[in-house]
């Protein structure tokens, strides 16, 4: 095995390049990061609303497919996954959440609480509205308003506020609960991904390198202790040692795959694909967790919608014209642009659903938008229930595995979808918003009953991009990984992603995923320090 590397990390994604950057800035130690993805070079990564364009891309989207959802009909569910510089920071819909402060500490695990966390959310951040007791500045990860507001937003919030939900213009300060417009990982109308924000400025520093289209095959052991990685790099096969750690950043369907490609996992599962077992680790890939996302959509009265820019050409040139010299316009915007945080019962202590407003419509993400006046308004749980998992199929570890997520398996998830969907149609309903309402496209008047949202949430929802916990934390024993992020069990391998969550966050994931890279390097440093 070649040595000179510290560290060895897998997966250049949202948390490898938080971990290269913070375990070299010291430049005590040698890092070598791993990824199975080209360099970010495609323009579209770049442009905020090019992630539409990425969705099918496999040169830089490793688009798995579930297994057929025994919930959902069979139905499989597409599930994108960054594989590329950046890895999902660098394709996804840069929505900015944190979660609840509930989230984190009903985990229930020292130094894992919501104050614990929130100094490293800070830490990451460089909050386009400055610093305060909920936000940081001068992080790696630009945090900023949307640059321009919508008349069609405006009106799905006052029309929320009708409703009683409060306004909010920040979900991730005080309370998240309330209507109000997102913020998004951007700056000046560019993304601000993990590769631009944490890794292009380490890439400079030579106790760094980085090595693309390095197809991690395997962990090597030496008895119970990880000593280093073997990938495929243009058709040769390569071995790198780790003298202090393998760090394994490939997140929730990745990293369980080449854990139990390498040995860990359920005994019964290696053994089946011919797997010696290094150690028997039933919890890894199973536990897995994501939020069910339903859509809705409105034919609008007015043409002030993105489906009418995309229908004339001019209006194109006008966005392309605005995007290239003023960095603003429909170019800049997430894929979400205005939200509402509620409860979808009263009697509830905190948000469990969250409704997602953007001002275009289409029959499937990523896809053509509809040939009339159109917008969209989505609804996820937030406190998902569901427990899936992540399984190789084979000892290739070039064949995708395959993955269950379970969906609406639990009778208060199916609640939530009913109630957040009867709400949905009412906010649409009042005005303002109704006003902009020429008729219900989808899923129409056929709609009625409770019987009939759950119909119809099973016939047409799919995932949101929040895959999580497949290598969770704790101290029972399931769990994968302890409170040091260490692989319980072995010496020298950690598991730092989103895979190690316990549950997933109430809301989008990406800046959990910051924080947790941050306090999983504070560790590792910490560790050293001590050895």
């Amino acid at each position: 095995m070649a040595e000179g590397w510290d560290y060895v990390i897998v997966g250049a994604g949202t948390a490898g390049c938080v971990l290269a950057n913070r375990l070299t800035e010291d430049g005590k130690h040698r890092v070598l990061l791993l990824e199975a993805g080209p360099r970010d070079t495609n323009p579209w990564i770049h442009v905020p609303l090019g992630y539409g364009k990425l969705f099918a891309r496999t040169d830089v989207n490793w688009a798995y497919e579930s297994e057929p959802e025994p919930t959902l009909g069979g139905r499989r569910i597409f599930t994108p996954r960054g594989k590329v510089l950046g890895g999902s920071s660098s394709i996804n819909g840069l929505v900015y959440i944190r979660g609840q402060p509930e989230d984190f500490d009903g985990w229930g695990i020292p130094g894992w609480r919501f104050d614990d966390l929130l100094p490293y959310f800070k830490k990451s951040e460089d909050q386009g509205r400055g610093a305060d007791a909920w936000h940081g500045t001068g992080g790696p990860i630009a945090v900023n308003d949307l640059p321009d507001k919508h008349e069609l937003c405006d009106a799905f919030i006052a029309s929320a506020e009708t409703l009683g939900v409060p306004r909010n213009d920040d979900f991730n300060g005080a309370r998240q609960e309330g209507a109000g417009y997102y913020q998004a990982t951007t700056r000046i109308g560019r993304r601000s991904s993990a590769a631009t924000g944490y890794l292009r400025p380490a890439l400079k520093r030579p106790n760094l390198r980085v090595e693309v289209e390095a197809l991690a095959t395997r962990v090597r052991f030496e008895g119970a202790r990880a000593v280093g990685v073997e990938y495929l790099q243009r058709g040769g096969r390569q071995v790198m040692r780790a003298a202090r750690e393998v760090i394994l950043a490939g997140g929730s369907i990745n990293s369980p795959q080449l854990l139990q490609l390498s040995g860990v996992g359920p005994r019964a599962l290696l053994e089946r694909h011919g797997i010696r077992p290094v150690h028997d680790a039933p919890g890894v890939g199973e536990d897995l967790q994501d939020h069910f996302y339903v859509r809705t959509f409105w034919r609008c009265t007015k043409p002030v919608t993105l489906n009418d820019d995309m229908a004339s050409w001019w209006r194109q040139l006008g966005i392309g014209l605005k995007y290239v010299f003023a960095r603003r316009g429909p170019l800049t915007v997430s894929a979400g642009y205005a939200a509402a945080f509620v409860r979808t019962r009263p009697e509830l202590t905190r948000p469990d659903a969250q409704i997602y407003f953007i001002n275009f419509s289409a029959a499937k993400r990523g896809g053509f938008l509809h040939p009339f006046s159109g917008f969209t308004v989505s609804l996820s749980q937030l406190q998902a229930e569901s427990r899936g998992w992540v399984r190789i199929r084979s000892a290739d570890p070039g064949a995708p595995p395959a993955i269950q997520y379970n969906y609406l398996s639990s009778e208060n998830e199916r609640r939530t979808m009913v109630e957040g969907l009867k709400f949905v149609r009412r906010l649409a309903g009042t005005a303002p918003l109704s006003d902009y309402v020429a008729e219900e496209f989808q899923p129409g008047p056929r709609v009625q009953s409770d019987a009939d949202w759950l119909a119809y949430g099973r016939e047409s929802g799919d995932t949101v991009f929040h895959p999580t916990s497949t290598c969770r934390m704790g101290e029972d024993a399931r769990a994968v990984v302890d409170a040091r992020l260490r692989v319980r069990g072995l010496e020298g391998l950690r598991v730092i992603d989103a895979s190690v969550l316990p549950s997933v966050v109430s809301g989008n994931t990406i800046a959990a995923v910051y924080a947790i890279a941050e306090k999983g390097a504070d560790l590792v440093r910490a560790d050293a320090n001590h050895a």
